[in-house]
């Protein structure tokens, strides 16, 4: 692999009709949950470019999904690569990836610029070449881990003629679930002003069993629309005890990354957030939506870090999800890439061809 620094901040690195791109995006807000405080971090852009269409995607590097960095994520693709892409399917590319254990970060970051291409060079946008409706459904925009009176300023920035009609609160607090309700209860004073804004929480396995207990009756009391990921990743045994009589809908997100798994928890939860950066992209997350449908689950579709190009990949599919939570690239200072907008806090991807994103400096 050669590569050739272009007259950019960053340098593009070349395999034939693959290219890589990292790009550092910086969050407005910094955003705390219970696993740690995230600031920003570089991601991987991937575009694929084959009988002169182009197409983009995004990773955002995580440690649980396979690659903490840019630079392990382009590391993870190189045994894909060296296969004649273009000469297979989208369907055998994403099987090689997951029997190459190739990270499903860096995946999800090739699956949805394949997708992009060929949606591009049929001149379609790619909701369309899927047989999707456009979403209707408003996003929930994220509330990170803060103390009250931080709470208290973050609202009306948050809600002030944006549109936005869903809070996603980040609970699961290190200091206990008497600052989760505090921080709870400055939310539902501060969003008062605001009609129909519906509120949800995510609790990032940041409870024990019996804590979670205890907040699911809380949050109900003070209508609470659902609790995602109320205990940690690997505590699944206690979901059946969680489930019976809850007092409010249990989404999984970290329990849960591909279709395979969702018949294990079909009887213990009342639905599933899939995330293109877990499940290794649309390819995936399509199969998820299926299964979880075909158990009678509800869906969520969340995002990490990301950009505008994997939040309009996510956009495109997003017409056949019941919860949506793509918002990631509302908090950036400023977003690299154009595509999905915002429009009566609905997400809409781009009517263009593909999922319609793209970096606005790819020169």
């Amino acid at each position: 692999m050669r590569v050739v620094h272009l007259p950019c901040k960053a340098p593009i690195y070349i395999i034939p009709m693959i290219q890589f791109r990292q790009v550092y995006l910086k969050k407005k807000f910094p955003l705390l949950i219970s696993r740690g405080l995230h600031t920003g971090g570089t991601n991987l852009f991937v575009s694929y470019t084959h009988n002169g269409f182009t197409g983009w995607g995004e990773m955002a590097p995580g440690d649980t999904e396979g690659a903490a960095d840019a630079e392990a994520g382009e590391a993870s693709l190189q045994p894909l690569l060296h296969l004649d892409i273009d000469k297979m399917s989208i369907y055998e590319v994403y099987a090689k990836g997951r029997e190459m254990n190739v990270a499903p970060c860096a995946l999800a970051a090739l699956d949805m610029a394949l997708w992009d291409q060929k949606a591009r060079a049929l001149g379609v946008p790619l909701y369309q070449l899927l047989g999707l409706p456009l979403p209707v459904v408003p996003t929930s925009v994220t509330v990170g881990i803060n103390p009250p009176e931080v709470i208290k300023e973050r609202i009306p920035l948050l809600l002030t003629g944006t549109g936005i009609k869903g809070l996603k609160i980040k609970l699961g607090s290190p200091e206990g679930i008497g600052a989760d309700q505090a921080m709870f209860s400055q939310v539902v004073t501060s969003a008062k002003v605001f009609p129909h804004v519906k509120i949800r929480v995510d609790a990032n396995g940041g409870w024990s069993v019996a804590d979670a207990q205890i907040m699911m009756h809380w949050l109900a009391e003070r209508g609470t629309e659902y609790v995602e990921q109320p205990i940690k990743e690997g505590e699944e045994d206690a979901l059946p005890h969680l489930f019976k009589n809850r007092p409010l809908p249990i989404f999984i997100d970290e329990s849960c990354r591909f279709s395979t798994q969702i018949p294990h928890y079909a009887n213990c939860v009342d639905g599933v957030n899939l995330k293109l950066m877990k499940c290794g992209g649309i390819t995936e997350a399509l199969r998820i939506v299926a299964t979880a449908k075909a158990f009678k689950l509800k869906t969520m579709i969340g995002c990490m870090g990301e950009s505008n190009i994997a939040i309009s990949a996510g956009a495109a599919i997003s017409g056949i999800i019941d919860y949506i939570d793509l918002d990631s690239n509302l908090n950036l200072d400023p977003d690299p890439a154009e595509g999905s907008f915002l429009q009566n806090g609905i997400v809409i991807p781009s009517n263009s061809p593909g999922h319609g994103a793209y970096l606005k400096n790819n020169d």
